[in-house]
C-alpha cells in the first residue's frame, strides 16, 4: 500500500505567487504544485514558483546573471550548500533554450528571473546534519523537473507574446513614419484636396492600429 499523503503541509501556489510579487517587481509570474509523490515509502511533494521581469526593470535582477534559485524544504530557507542540493541539478538539468531562455552548458539558465522551489516531505533527505542540501533521489530530481519544466513552458507562451508584441511595435512605428508620405502621394495621383488627405492619414493610423492590435 502506498503511505497517506494527506501529512504534507505544501505552502500553495496563492501564497508562493503572493511572496515574490511582494519582494519581486516582474511582469510575470506563475506557480507549479506537483501531486504527492513518494520516494523508498516517504511521501513528499514539490513546489515551484516563477517570475520573470524585463530586462532594466529589477535592479536586483540582471538580464546577464544566473537565474536566482531559492530554495525551501519543509516551509524553511537553504541558504548554503546550493551546488550539492537536488533542487540545483533538477534546475540545471532542464533544458531551458527551449522556453526561449538562454542556458550555458551545466549551469542555470541566464535571465533576470526568480525561481522558488519548496519540498515538503515528512522525512526531508538532507545530505548532511547542517540541513543545507536535498539528497539526489531519482524521484525527487524528476518531480522537481517536471515543476520546473511546466513553469517553463507558461513562461515560453509569455516570452513568445512578449516577442512578437515588440516586433510588431517596431514595425508599427516604422510604417507610421511613412503614412503622411503615403497619403501625400495618394493626393497627388488620385487629385485629393487638403481635407481628403488628412481624412486619409486618419484612416490609415486607424487601420494600422486595428492591425497592431490584432497581433
Amino acid at each position: 500500500m502506498r503511505p497517506p499523503t494527506d501529512c504534507l503541509s505544501p505552502i500553495g501556489e496563492n501564497q508562493l505567487l503572493a511572496g515574490l510579487k511582494k519582494e519581486i517587481s516582474a511582469d510575470f509570474y506563475t506557480a507549479v504544485t506537483r501531486p504527492p509523490s513518494v520516494y523508498r515509502g516517504n511521501p513528499f511533494q514539490v513546489e515551484v514558483a516563477l517570475a520573470c521581469a524585463k530586462p532594466g526593470q529589477n535592479e536586483s535582477l540582471s538580464a546577464d546573471d544566473p537565474i536566482r534559485l531559492i530554495r525551501f524544504a519543509n516551509r524553511v530557507p537553504l541558504l548554503y550548500m546550493a551546488g550539492a542540493c537536488a533542487i540545483t541539478k533538477a534546475a540545471v538539468g532542464v533544458n531551458w533554450k527551449n522556453y526561449g531562455i538562454s542556458q550555458p552548458r551545466g549551469s542555470l539558465p541566464i535571465g533576470p528571473i526568480v525561481l522558488a522551489v519548496h519540498f515538503a516531505s515528512v522525512w526531508v533527505p538532507f545530505t548532511s546534519e547542517s540541513k543545507e542540501a536535498i539528497a539526489h533521489y531519482p524521484e525527487i530530481l524528476s518531480e522537481i523537473a517536471l515543476a520546473i519544466q511546466e513553469c517553463g513552458r507558461r513562461l515560453s507562451v509569455f516570452v513568445n507574446k512578449t516577442r512578437r508584441r515588440a516586433e510588431a511595435d517596431r514595425k508599427r512605428n516604422y510604417i507610421e513614419l511613412y503614412i503622411p508620405h503615403l497619403a501625400l502621394g495618394l493626393k497627388q495621383v488620385l487629385d485629393l484636396n487638403d481635407t481628403q488627405e488628412k481624412r486619409t492619414v486618419g484612416k490609415l493610423k486607424k487601420m494600422l492600429e486595428r492591425t497592431h492590435l490584432d497581433v
